[in-house]
């Protein structure tokens, strides 16, 4: 007999109060699982990757990453409801087909609501229904004021300077002002592979390595002191 699905949660606001809020309200609920309560993106990128996470509660006014910029990002799997205290986001909230847009304060009734709503398209899963899910093969990055597609398979590496990246193509480069680490917390784990502070490549590139050094396209790129142990154990045991 399969079970209902247990609903993982992520909650992501830069206010302690409104996160506090939210999860008390979410302890009155069962099926719910707070796995982690973050006050920015970058943090919830990392949780995303390290964690399989169905529902987002999700400020839209943050510092460095917006909310808007963060659900865009993420896997399209990944069900958000927005919290803001600002009406004006309603719209594009909407477009980004949320399962709800929530005004701050908010209260338990309205905030059970949502869930109800989230629960009546999304709930009915079971733990075996969730083992089908389809996996997202692409992510979006803000390149010259607007969100990018990249696929996965596309990429051949990625450069960091001191405060913007360069994802390079097979075809062409995308620049974006994204931290090497917020990009890292995006990537599948077993396609890429951080090797520097400045570097993470993708493995299905890589054409020979030494011990200071990974050849990858036309490029060689070099092995820090830090990611050493892990890159060559890693590439060793590939």
């Amino acid at each position: 007999m399969t079970k209902p699905k247990n609903i993982s949660c992520l909650i992501v606001d830069d206010e302690a109060i409104a996160r506090e809020i939210i999860e008390m309200h979410l302890s009155k609920i069962e099926n719910i699982q707070v796995v982690a309560s973050c006050t920015n993106a970058i943090e919830a990128f990392n949780h995303i990757s390290n964690h399989t996470i169905d529902l987002v509660f999700l400020d839209i006014n943050m510092s460095e990453i917006s909310g808007i910029s963060f659900a865009k990002s993420i896997n399209k799997n990944i069900k958000v409801i927005f919290t803001t205290a600002y009406r004006d986001y309603a719209v594009e909230g909407f477009e980004l087909k949320a399962v709800d847009y929530l005004l701050k304060p908010i209260s338990f009734e309205r905030l059970k609501k949502a869930l109800d709503t989230y629960f009546d398209i999304y709930g009915n899963l079971t733990e075996t229904d969730t083992s089908r899910v389809e996996v997202s093969d692409f992510m979006f990055v803000r390149s010259n004021r607007k969100m990018i597609k990249i696929d996965y398979d596309a990429i051949i590496y990625i450069e960091s300077y001191s405060d913007y990246l360069e994802i390079h193509l097979e075809n062409s480069t995308i620049v974006t002002r994204e931290t090497i680490t917020t990009i890292e917390a995006k990537l599948p784990k077993q396609q890429f592979l951080r090797i520097h502070r400045s570097y993470i490549i993708a493995i299905q590139h890589l054409q020979s390595f030494t011990n200071e050094y990974i050849t990858i396209g036309k490029k060689s790129l070099p092995i820090s002191r830090t990611y050493k142990k892990n890159v060559l154990q890693y590439l060793e045991n590939f």
